[in-house]
């Protein structure tokens, strides 16, 4: 297996994950799926990560689910017919939790977008917390271009971000979009000039890992919990949460800081 096919770098509190396969703009293939979650593993087991990045090697975020792999199972499926679909369809959802995986981390996600992201490569980015894009990328959910259903969770996740008329729109058609129309739907938090992205998406980490981590963390599931709760439920989540705050040493640093007109140093997780 070529471990390269996802890069993996750490910065103080912050983890980056790289697709590493510019030839083939950072295709998805299963084997970088494997590497993929294994990075995710490693990474679930660092002590003291605050925020993780992902991004592209080269000029493509993400082209997307790898065509040789896509060709191969309409093969299958032209040569077996329906005796095909099962065993299709076990073999796409083991694919997207390859990549899913990324949802499995506990601190915040921020997808850097430099370039192209389409299909499979932008779900991959919905995935993620927060997204911030090349103002010279573009972005588009391609799936029924290709008569595929979509794929990846890009059902679940684009509606949430834009909307259910926009997200049918957008998966209907197979439209491509700019950056700028993205950011205008809220499908990505910013689009910003290609040579600021990487500044931009660093602040935005080292802003995340400044902030309390166990706040940070639970806000987090907080928020991925709250769509599909009442808002009573929500509320007891919520002070629970609050509960353990003021228990603990972040609040109490956190305060003192404030207290003292200084920048609070959060204790690691």
């Amino acid at each position: 297996m070529d471990e390269s096919l996802v890069l993996l770098e750490r910065q103080g509190d912050v983890a980056t994950l790289t697709l590493n396969d510019p030839e083939r703009r950072n295709a998805m293939s299963r084997a970088m799926g494997e590497v993929f979650t294994r990075r995710i593993v490693q990474l679930r087991g660092e002590p003291g990560l605050r925020a993780v990045i992902l991004t592209g090697a080269g000029r493509a975020f993400c082209a997307g689910g790898d065509m040789a792999m896509l060709e191969e199972l309409a093969a299958q499926g032209a040569d077996q017919g329906e005796q095909a679909r099962n065993p299709i369809r076990d073999t796409m959802r083991s694919f997207y939790g390859l990549y899913l995986s990324i949802r499995e981390l506990d601190c915040p996600t921020v997808a850097s977008i430099n370039g192209h992201a389409i299909g499979a490569g932008l779900c991959v980015a919905l995935a993620c917390d927060l997204r911030f894009v090349s103002s010279r990328a573009r972005l588009g959910l391609n799936f029924t271009r290709l008569g595929l259903h979509p794929g990846m969770a890009a059902t679940w996740t684009l509606p949430r971000l834009v909307g259910p008329a926009r997200a049918a729109e957008l998966l209907y058609t197979g439209r491509i979009i700019e950056a700028a129309e993205a950011e205008a739907m809220g499908l990505v938090n910013r689009a910003v000039e290609p040579a600021e992205l990487a500044t931009t998406v660093d602040s935005v980490a080292e802003a995340i890992a400044a902030s309390a981590p166990q706040a940070v963390r639970a806000t987090r599931r907080a928020l991925a919990r709250s769509l599909d709760v009442g808002l009573a439920d929500q509320l007891a989540f919520e002070a629970t949460e609050q509960g353990k705050g003021f228990t603990g040493p972040e609040v109490a640093e956190g305060l003192a800081a404030a207290r003292e007109k200084r920048a609070p140093h959060f204790p690691k997780p």
